[in-house]
């Protein structure tokens, strides 16, 4: 009879396969993109057979949902982690403004979400976690809302549609930073983030920090 711990050190050789798959599932992603991406080129780069990948993940849709969903929560995560750090109301609000806009026009986190945006499109398992992450997001800012409209700092009378404006508004305005140099600096594009989350909470947007 196997012991529990054998059968405990297997499941936990097989989780950590499994997240090293998906790493190297994001990796391969990124370089090649999500419609192009085949299981043999994950196969490749982890330097394992197909047989091996299927094992955990018995369709490519399988593995690039579980890849998406993995990376969703861990952005999740880290945001609900900022908002519960202390703060003023508009510190919070800061904060979640400035983890959602790109560090870079090559933020990797935002290359792969865009590209699931065209993606998911067509193809729904990709929709839904793109809807997931969307929901997360509005819900966790409209708390961060209604929190300051609580303590007195914000006036809003819905939070939550404040949330939801504030999400399409930047959603538009990261594409355009992403796609196109011009002129939106990243430090434009978190001025017209503060001046959108300003106008919801009914403050003058001058005071976010410098």
């Amino acid at each position: 009879m196997q012991s529990g711990g054998a059968r405990g050190s297997r499941a936990d050789q097989a989780d950590q396969r499994r997240a090293e798959l998906l790493e190297a599932t994001r990796r391969v992603v990124l370089e090649r993109g999500l419609a192009s991406t085949r299981v043999a080129d994950i196969a490749k780069a982890t330097n394992v057979s197909g047989g091996l990948i299927h094992y955990h993940f018995a369709t490519k849709d399988d593995l690039i949902t579980a890849m998406l969903r993995s990376t969703s929560e861990s952005e999740v995560r880290r945001l609900k982690e900022i908002v519960a750090e202390q703060g003023t109301p508009v510190e919070r609000l800061d904060r979640v403004l400035r983890f959602y806009i790109p560090a870079s026009r090559s933020d990797q986190s935002w290359i792969l979400w865009l590209d699931a945006w065209a993606v998911g499109v067509r193809e729904a398992h990709v929709r839904a976690i793109l809807l997931e992450l969307e929901g997360a997001w509005i819900e966790i800012l409209g708390q961060v809302i209604a929190d300051g409209v609580a303590s007195g700092a914000f006036v809003c009378d819905d939070p939550q549609g404040a949330a939801e404006r504030i999400d399409g508004m930047l959603d538009g305005l990261v594409v355009r930073y992403t796609l196109h140099a011009g002129n939106m600096s990243r430090a434009r594009l978190l001025h017209h983030a503060r001046v959108a989350a300003a106008r919801e909470v009914g403050l003058d947007p001058g005071v976010f920090p410098a």
